[in-house]
Parts: C-alpha cells; structure tokens; sequence
C-alpha cells in the first residue's frame, strides 16, 4: 500500500481545473501526471501494489483513460489485458450491460468470448465517480462467468460515493478526493 508521503507526491500532478466541464465542477486533470514520466511511473507502481493481493488473472480496463493505466499495469504486472468500450467500438461478438445516469441511460460492451469462466479480474480504471461506469464493468465480468477480484482507480471523488455502486466488490484507489 502507497504511503501518505508517496500519495501526496503523485497527487501533486494531479491538477484541478474549476468549472470545467461546466460551472461548479472541479475536474481533475490526470494528464501533467502522464506528462512526466517518473510520476507515472511512480503511479503504476502504487496501483501494481493494491492488485497484486487481489490475486487477478487478468485486468478490465476501461475505455478510455482506463486504457492508459490498464495497459502499463498489465505489462507491469504480465496479465493479459481486456476492454471494456462503449457500443459499436468492437469488432467481434460483444456482450453489453446498460446502466442508469443521473439523467438518461449507457452502455459498455466487451468481446463476448474474451472472459474466461472461474478467472478473476481487475477492473481499472483512472477515476470513480459516481461509479456507474465501473459497476457495469463488473457485472459484464460476472455475466460472462469470470469474477471480480477489485476494482482499481487511480482517484476516487469520495464525495461522489461511487463505491457504494460496487458493493460487495473489493475497491482499491491510491488517491481520494
């Protein structure tokens, strides 16, 4: 597990930029983190020691900045890498779970024949909010026969309480806002 000091220094290239996308959010921007190398690195690592008791066989990232992370863990850590994207971006069969927003519906898919049944999976992803996103991935694991073994995000909006979605799931985040 990260320690406090080593949080705070990656926390240190996360910036926060004020109504953005609109009046009264306080985005956080991941990408001066991505812009240094040595961060990065340095994030991956602290991901890579919350999954690694979980004792995955393989990550679920999701589209898009889940792909970023997802894909350095997966090399870090030499587990196979799956997708979850949004409809119509795969090419093979796909199996699709919707889920409600605050105002309308969404949906994420993922190749119907990439989940093998028993294996357990970690779901990446670089942010949860209100953890809806990261719920539907979950559940198309578990549609599909594979189980979750946790949930990663690099940042957690703890406000936004998110983790209730994925109740029952393990959570792991190395930065809490």
């Amino acid at each position: 597990m990260p320690s406090a000091s080593q949080s705070l220094q990656i926390a240190s290239f996360v910036r926060g930029v004020p109504d953005f996308p609109k009046p009264g959010i306080l985005f956080r921007d991941i990408t001066p983190l991505l812009a240094n190398a040595e961060a990065f690195g340095a994030a991956i690592e602290q991901l890579a020691a919350l999954l690694v008791p979980h004792q995955a066989d393989g990550l679920v990232a999701i589209e898009s900045r889940g792909f970023i992370f997802g894909a350095a863990l997966a090399q870090r850590l030499r587990l196979p890498l799956l997708l979850v994207r949004k409809p119509g971006k795969l090419p093979r069969r796909t199996e699709s779970v919707a889920y409600q927003l605050e105002y309308g519906s969404d949906c994420v898919e993922m190749h119907a024949d990439d989940v093998v049944g028993g294996a357990r999976y970690a779901v990446i992803d670089d942010v949860i909010a209100t953890g809806g996103t990261a719920a539907a991935s979950a559940e198309l694991i578990e549609k599909q026969g594979g189980v979750v073994a946790c949930c990663a995000f690099l940042i957690e909006l703890d406000f936004l309480g998110g983790r209730r979605k994925l109740a029952g799931r393990a959570v792991e985040s190395v930065l809490h806002y």
